[in-house]
């Protein structure tokens, strides 16, 4: 089924980049904003703008009012940008429940990739090549011990497995 109409479920440049390239493609891209970005230049971006409830980043989370605004601007897809709702496994799924294209990796992908461990665990079946690493979580003296298998001068990046968006990400050394 083509897209005529795509709601933008995000805001800033990234809401923006994504309307311009809807309307190059002959999409009508109809945008969101929150209660305190009635006047943010993304909401000039698209053909038309619909408000949600809230104000900030709270406003961009919450996915039944996501739907609900989908509905109303009679979308046949949601662009989530990034961030927000673009990695959620559950709102990708919502959003094909009620009929509607999710643009970006469906449901399933989304829930495999999110868990770091198991995302290693593809690349490495498929024959991608991975940075050094270990294939699961581990404890601090696993953590230790690789860091120091890895020799003078060696650095490891230590992360949450699942989520966080790349917020809590440390660097540590052999010295730290």
């Amino acid at each position: 089924m083509p897209i005529r109409t795509l709601l933008i479920a995000n805001r800033g440049e990234i809401g923006i980049r994504i309307a311009r390239t809807a309307a190059d493609l002959g999409i009508k891209p109809v945008m969101v904003y929150a209660s305190d970005e009635a006047e943010a230049l993304h909401v000039r971006a698209g053909a038309r703008a619909l408000p949600l409830q809230g104000a900030g980043p709270a406003a961009y989370l919450d996915q039944q009012a996501i739907l609900g605004t989908a509905a109303e601007a009679q979308a046949d897809a949601i662009h989530p940008g990034y961030g927000f709702l673009s990695e959620n496994a559950g709102f990708a799924a919502a959003v094909a429940a009620a009929g509607l294209t999710f643009v970006g990796p469906s449901a399933g992908v989304i829930e495999k990739f999110g868990d770091k461990a198991a995302a290693r665990a593809i690349a490495a079946a498929a024959g991608a090549p991975i940075a050094p690493g270990l294939p699961a979580p581990v404890s601090e003296a696993d953590a230790a011990a690789f860091l120091r298998s890895l020799g003078p001068g060696g650095a490891v990046m230590l992360k949450a497995v699942a989520g966080g968006g790349g917020r809590g990400m440390r660097v540590v050394g052999a010295g730290d």
